[in-house]
C-alpha cells in the first residue's frame, strides 16, 4: 500500500503532460501509471497540474545588513514560500573574507534554518576574500556548498575581477558554480544622498550591462560555469543574446526574477515608491518589454525574496533604506499567468540541473523526492491575502490566472485547499558537492 496517491491529475513528465495517478511511499516518488492502486491516503486532482516541487535559487531570510534584518525568518519564510508551491530554496551564508568565518558562517546559518518547514541549501558568499581560490572552493565543497556568490560592487563586499577569474578559471574542473551580483561599481555614482526618484538612474542599466559582458567574456575564455542572479534589464538581456548566446544554458545561466516582469521605475516617482527599492532597481517600461520578449533566454527564475516592514523603507534617501522586496508566495502564479507552461522548466527541473539538486529535485520520476505540487491553471483570482511576515506586498491587488492548490514535501501534505497543514518534521540541508553542467 502507498501512503499518499495523488489521482487523475496532468503529470508533468519531460516537458509534457500525461494523464494518470502519481503514487508516493517513504517520501519518495514510487510509481506514474494508469492503473489505480491502493493508497492510505488519496486526492483527487482531476483538472489539474501535477507538477514537480519549485525551486527558489535565491532567496534572504533573516539576512541582517546594518541596523535591518528581512522580517521573514527561515520558518515565515518556508511557509510563505509553500503556499506559492516552493518546496526547495536556496539561502546565502553571511559574506566573508577568511577561512575562518566560513565556517562559523555555515554554521550560524544552517541553526538558524532547523525552523524551516521545507528542504534548504546555501550558496557561499565571499568578500574580497584573503583565501586562495582552490583552497575556498575545497572547504565549500567539503560543507556541502558547491556554488559562491560574489558581488562586483558593494564597497568591502565587492570581490575584484582577478579573484573573479581565478574561481571561473576553476569552476568547471571544480564543479562548482560561480554565482554573481553583476554590478559595474565605477559607474554607480557615489552620492551622499539619493532620493527614491534617483534610483535607478544613479544604478544605471550601463553598470549592469557593461558587468555581465565581462562576466560573459571570462565565462566563455575559460568555458566556466557563471550564473548571473536577478537579471534586471531586458536591454542587458538582449545584448547577451546577441553576443553570447552560444554560452547562454551552457557557460553562463541567467536568472531573473518576477518584479522586473510587473513593474517599471516610474513607481519611483510616486509617493509610495519605497515599498518598491530593490538592488539592481526597476527598469524602465521599455527595458521592462525587452524582458518579457527574450523570456526564453532566461534559463532560472528566483526571487530574491527579502522583505522588510514599510515603516523600516520609508525613508527620505535610499542610501539608509533597506534593499528588498518578498516574493515567494506570488512567483510561480506570476511568471505563470505572463507565460504559461513554458516557466514550469524555469522553477523545477532547470534550477535543479544547475544548483546540483538533479534528479532527487526537480523532476516527478520514481526515485525523486516526494516534492509535488498540484496546481490549478484556470483559476482566475487577485493578489490580495499573503503570509509572509512582512506587512505588505507589492504585488496585492494584481489579476492572475493559475493558483497552487496543495504543496507536498517529501511526501507530506504542508499546504492543502490554501490551508498551512504543517509537519513535525522540518526540512533538511542539501548537501551539494560538486556540481557540473
Amino acid at each position: 500500500m502507498f501512503d499518499l496517491g495523488i489521482l487523475n491529475g496532468e503529470i508533468y513528465i519531460n516537458n509534457e503532460f500525461i494523464e494518470g495517478n502519481l503514487y508516493v511511499k517513504n517520501g519518495k516518488i514510487c510509481d506514474i501509471t494508469t492503473s489505480y492502486l491502493e493508497s492510505k491516503k488519496e486526492i483527487n486532482a482531476s483538472g489539474k497540474f501535477i507538477l514537480p516541487g519549485f525551486i527558489d535559487p535565491h532567496v534572504h531570510f533573516e539576512l541582517t545588513v546594518g541596523k535591518y534584518t528581512s522580517v521573514d525568518n527561515f520558518k515565515t519564510g518556508s511557509i510563505s514560500a509553500a503556499y506559492g508551491g516552493i518546496t526547495s530554496y536556496i539561502d546565502f551564508l553571511d559574506p566573508i573574507t577568511t577561512m575562518e568565518e566560513l565556517k562559523k558562517a555555515f554554521e550560524t546559518r544552517m541553526n538558524l534554518a532547523q525552523k524551516s518547514h521545507t528542504d534548504f541549501a546555501f550558496h557561499a558568499t565571499i568578500a574580497n576574500p584573503t583565501i586562495e581560490p582552490h583552497k575556498l572552493i575545497k572547504k565549500c565543497k567539503e560543507l556541502g556548498v558547491a556554488s559562491i556568490k560574489l558581488f562586483t560592487t558593494y564597497g568591502q563586499r565587492m570581490t575584484k575581477d582577478k579573484y573573479i577569474s581565478e574561481l571561473l578559471s576553476l569552476s568547471s574542473e571544480e564543479g562548482i558554480v560561480v554565482t554573481v551580483h553583476a554590478e559595474n561599481d565605477e559607474l554607480i555614482e557615489n552620492k551622499e544622498k539619493i532620493k527614491m526618484k534617483e534610483h535607478s538612474s544613479i544604478r544605471s542599466t550601463l553598470s549592469e550591462t557593461t558587468e555581465v559582458i565581462k562576466l560573459a567574456e571570462m565565462a566563455e575564455y575559460y568555458e566556466g560555469q557563471l550564473y548571473i542572479v536577478h537579471l534586471s534589464s531586458g536591454y542587458s538581456l538582449d545584448v547577451l543574446k546577441k553576443k553570447f548566446s552560444d554560452i547562454i544554458g551552457k557557460n553562463m545561466v541567467l536568472e531573473s526574477c518576477p518584479h522586473y516582469f510587473y513593474f517599471d521605475d516610474s513607481l519611483y516617482e510616486k509617493k509610495h515608491g519605497y515599498l518598491f527599492s530593490m538592488t539592481p532597481p526597476l527598469r524602465s517600461e521599455k527595458e521592462k518589454d525587452l524582458l518579457v520578449e527574450n523570456f526564453d533566454y532566461l534559463q532560472t527564475i528566483g526571487t530574491d525574496h527579502c522583505p522588510f516592514n514599510s515603516k523600516d523603507k520609508n525613508k527620505r534617501y535610499t542610501n539608509i533604506m533597506p534593499m528588498g522586496i518578498g516574493g515567494v508566495e506570488f512567483s510561480f502564479s506570476l511568471m505563470f499567468t505572463l507565460f504559461g507552461e513554458k516557466v514550469i522548466d524555469k522553477f523545477t527541473s532547470n534550477v535543479a540541473k544547475y544548483y546540483g539538486l538533479y534528479p532527487r529535485k526537480g523532476n516527478l520520476l520514481p526515485g525523486a523526492d516526494a516534492d509535488i505540487v498540484i496546481f490549478d491553471p484556470e483559476v482566475d483570482w487577485i493578489i490580495e491575502k499573503h503570509h509572509s511576515a512582512a506587512d505588505y506586498t507589492v504585488y496585492k491587488g494584481l489579476p492572475v490566472k493559475g493558483k497552487v492548490i496543495t504543496t507536498i514535501s517529501n511526501g507530506k501534505i504542508i499546504i492543502n485547499n490554501g490551508k498551512f497543514i504543517g509537519s513535525r518534521k522540518k526540512g533538511r540541508f542539501l548537501r551539494r558537492e560538486e556540481i557540473r553542467w
